[in-house]
């Protein structure tokens, strides 16, 4: 933990003091809840497995698509929480088939967590990825909120994502729908979200990345013009479990960071990373200059790095977690924002979208393009930065 708030910045988790603050009421609630966890394999879901039994829940279970990534959070908490009084089980199941329907109609929750999505900028490159993420980021997800309100749930919670405020991609802009949809299903059911900072070293993510590439002996290549804010995998679990448990019907969550104190660039990090490694980063010219030159820097305890103007579809400059249009609360929590939102969303809109996307996959073939136009129809500010370049294509 202290590696990892050094490397982003920081000396102090940052939500400690509203953990502190608010642990008899969250501990109670946990303690006597049965709670299910969609996507729970995950960086961001396994915090909040972790954060979940830890405090020793009635039932927990766990649903994920990846087996491996399951049976690795089970060493995992067996190895460092150890076990709970309470039923604690994991289930390899895509929460998108009609296994998992059948197994919600075994269950029932209290509360329910959906941590599964596709969070990639990349995953926009091509039609049939972008229409697996509206299945996952969307329907899958409108589709699991009915199923827990008819299992007897109390709470659902969904993550969300910083790319949704003011959204340049795909991503971003699948989770501003998918929060729309969940401002219709809110009328039934209370739920809450919350909008992230990049979670250091999550699977997948760019500083994930750094550690495959040194394992590997592999330069490393980061783009030294686009700015993050960064929390910790801990951190994330926080967030949402504070999300879950404390926030009021339609609430968004999101950090309290500083614009001036925690922004960084991906370069920032890149050479943080490697000095803490004891490395000194040489900056080459090239991609191929930083591959052929990997051994003879290392020989010198050097490290070659490649950085770079991003120039990538749907790259956004810098991140932010609300909207000037959006109502705020930034008054309840020491070290967390609320997004404060009426159940506003355009019902015949959502029928459209749906039935327009029912069309397409009934056809059997689509394009970007036609996607890229219903995503304007929905969000009509959608500003879609589109370069026909992608990260696919980087190092």
């Amino acid at each position: 933990m202290q590696n990892t708030l050094s490397l982003i910045g920081r000396t102090e988790p940052l939500f400690s003091k509203d953990i502190a603050v608010h642990e008899t009421e969250i501990s109670a609630i946990v303690a006597s809840a049965r709670i299910l966890v969609i996507g729970g394999a995950g960086s961001i879901g396994s915090a909040v497995v972790c954060e979940l039994f830890k405090r020793s829940p009635k039932l927990l279970h766990v649903v994920d698509i990846s087996e491996n990534n399951m049976v690795e959070l089970v060493r995992d908490i067996r190895s460092s929480l150890g076990y709970i009084g309470g039923e604690f089980a994991t289930f390899a199941i895509d929460y998108g088939s009609s296994i998992f329907d059948s197994f919600m109609m075994c269950g029932q929750y209290d509360y329910v967590f959906n941590l599964s999505a596709l969070k990639h900028v990349r995953s926009e490159k091509d039609p049939f990825t972008l229409m697996r993420m509206i299945d996952v980021n969307i329907f899958n997800t409108d589709r699991s909120m009915e199923q827990a309100k008819r299992r007897g749930a109390i709470k659902y919670f969904c993550v969300s994502t910083d790319k949704a405020a003011n959204s340049v991609n795909m991503m971003g802009a699948s989770k501003r729908i998918m929060e729309m949809f969940l401002m219709r299903r809110s009328l039934d059911l209370p739920v809450s979200t919350a909008r992230f900072a990049n979670v250091a070293f999550s699977d997948g993510s760019l500083l994930y990345g750094f550690n495959r590439r040194i394992e590997k002996g592999q330069p490393l290549s980061a783009p030294n013009d686009v700015r993050r804010y960064f929390v910790t995998p801990q951190e994330s679990g926080e967030l949402c479990l504070m999300s879950c448990l404390l926030g009021d019907n339609r609430d968004i969550f999101f950090p309290k960071l500083d614009y001036n104190l925690n922004m960084l660039t991906f370069s920032e990090i890149a050479e943080r990373y490697l000095k803490n490694l004891g490395y000194e980063p040489v900056q080459c010219e090239s991609e191929d200059e930083a591959r052929g030159r990997i051994q003879e820097l290392k020989a010198g305890k050097k490290y070659p790095v490649y950085f770079f103007k991003s120039d990538t579809t749907g790259e956004k400059d810098f991140e932010e977690f609300y909207t000037e249009k959006e109502n705020l609360d930034m008054g309840r929590f020491a070290t967390i924002g609320i997004i404060k939102n009426n159940a506003l969303y355009d019902e015949q809109k959502l029928i459209t979208f749906t039935e327009a996307i029912r069309a397409l996959r009934e056809k059997g073939e689509w394009t970007r393009s036609e996607l890229i136009e219903l995503f304007n129809f929905m969000i009509p500010e959608f500003n879609h930065k589109e370069t026909s370049k992608f990260l696919d294509g980087r190092m």
